[in-house]
């Protein structure tokens, strides 16, 4: 399970697209799309602002894009994240996740730098603006130094404990709007992992315990919603029983890769237990673009835009995107999106945006740039995707069901 976190922290942000000079510092564009007769694509004059959701139960009415901040610290310094965070927030979005762990790759060296960055720029926002989403980490055996005296990390009330003050500090706030729990305390198969192995199930702290060190939190103010990530739908039952059971605080959120790529796992079970009219639980879908793959910039391997990509700089990010058929699927994806009038990024996000339990999609950006073509691609796309999209979406998810398992 050790292995698990560390696959993980590789990172899940979207970043580059060869697709557009937003995410390859060059002149070259999919500006060629404007001559399609048919084209998708709203005319700027059309632009209207982000939409906005209330999370599951929650009274916190969220953008439908969360501005991922995991780069902060690794990839951007702290000028940049204060360009990044500002424009985003100038733009619409209000809302911005992080976690006790970042910036990724997990690293001793830079680990809090993510929320440090965050704290400085919110000293100068009104607080009560800001949609603030945080997460404590789950079991661990390599991330131990987050605590001051532990030798594996755990999700029992003094790690929760732990790491909610110390996150509370770094981000120089004394309340968190969301506060997650980043992946399970059990074994659970994770991060490119498609299968439950018996023989690693262990002991794991009970549901009622995690949740009752929450209530404490809530109860003194520091903490205003929980909700989970990286779970399943049986972790989800739990919490849910446990919290209607012991009247203890019921999740209201699940922060879950999902995008053209990664469907399968969602759509045909979790998506069930967090319908408004079942439990009610938000997704907050993180990779939309599928890690970057999605914007087409990793199909040219020798491509200057490749060989700047999270997928070459950290080897480990996400090998499942790169040692699988998901690059053929995303050929495929391209091919759409032209045919369509359409860049990669536009119909990646488009379809996240439209999926009707899907909250809000979490997008990472390393520049002001790629953040406003992800922006612009919410805001410009047809609303929702032509009927004859979704249809040759779906005849290419018939054939690449979740082609990152293989």
């Amino acid at each position: 399970m050790a292995s698990c976190p560390t696959a993980f922290f590789c990172n899940h942000a979207a970043t580059a697209s060869p697709w557009s000079s937003s995410r390859t510092g060059t002149r070259r564009s999919f500006c060629r799309r404007s001559s399609v007769k048919a084209t998708i694509n709203a005319k700027l004059d059309q632009k209207t602002s982000l939409q906005y959701k209330k999370l599951g139960d929650s009274d916190l009415v969220i953008s439908e894009i969360t501005l991922g901040t995991m780069t902060f610290g690794e990839q951007n310094t702290e000028k940049e994240a204060h360009e990044i965070l500002s424009y985003a927030f100038e733009n619409g979005i209000n809302a911005l996740d992080t976690a006790e762990a970042y910036p990724i790759p997990i690293k001793k060296e830079t680990q809090g730098s993510t929320d440090r960055f965050i704290s400085s720029w919110l000293k100068s926002q009104p607080r009560d603006k800001v949609i603030l989403a945080t997460k404590v980490s789950g079991y661990s055996e390599t991330a131990s130094y987050l605590r001051d005296n532990a030798t594996v990390l755990r999700v029992d009330a003094a790690n929760i404990k732990e790491s909610v003050e110390k996150s509370l500090k770094r981000l120089g706030t004394d309340y968190i709007d969301l506060i997650q729990i980043h992946w399970p305390d059990r074994y659970v198969p994770l991060f490119g992992a498609y299968s439950y192995d018996f023989s690693k199930w262990r002991p794991s702290v009970p549901f009622v315990e995690q949740l009752k060190a929450f209530q404490e939190l809530i109860d003194e103010g520091k903490v205003r919603y929980i909700g989970v990530s990286n779970e399943t739908s049986y972790g989800v039952m739990e919490f849910v029983h446990a919290a209607k059971v012991e009247g203890l605080p019921k999740i209201v959120s699940i922060q879950n890769s999902y995008s053209l790529l990664v469907r399968t796992r969602f759509e045909i079970d979790l998506v069930e237990v967090c319908h408004p009219k079942n439990y009610n639980i938000g997704l907050l879908a993180y990779s939309p673009l599928g890690g970057g793959s999605l914007t087409g910039k990793y199909i040219d391997i020798n491509s200057e835009a490749a060989k700047n990509g999270r997928l070459n700089l950290f080897p480990r990010y996400m090998e499942r995107y790169n040692k699988s058929i998901a690059r053929e699927a995303t050929i495929k994806y391209i091919e759409t999106a032209k045919k369509h009038g359409l860049t990669p990024v536009q119909l990646a996000l488009g379809f996240a945006r439209d999926r009707p339990f899907v909250t809000s999609s979490i997008v990472g950006a390393t520049s002001v740039n790629q953040l406003k073509e992800d922006i612009d691609a919410f805001l410009l796309t047809e609303r929702p995707l032509p009927p004859e999209v979704v249809a040759d979406i779906e005849d290419i998810f018939k054939r690449y069901k979740d082609p990152t398992i293989f």
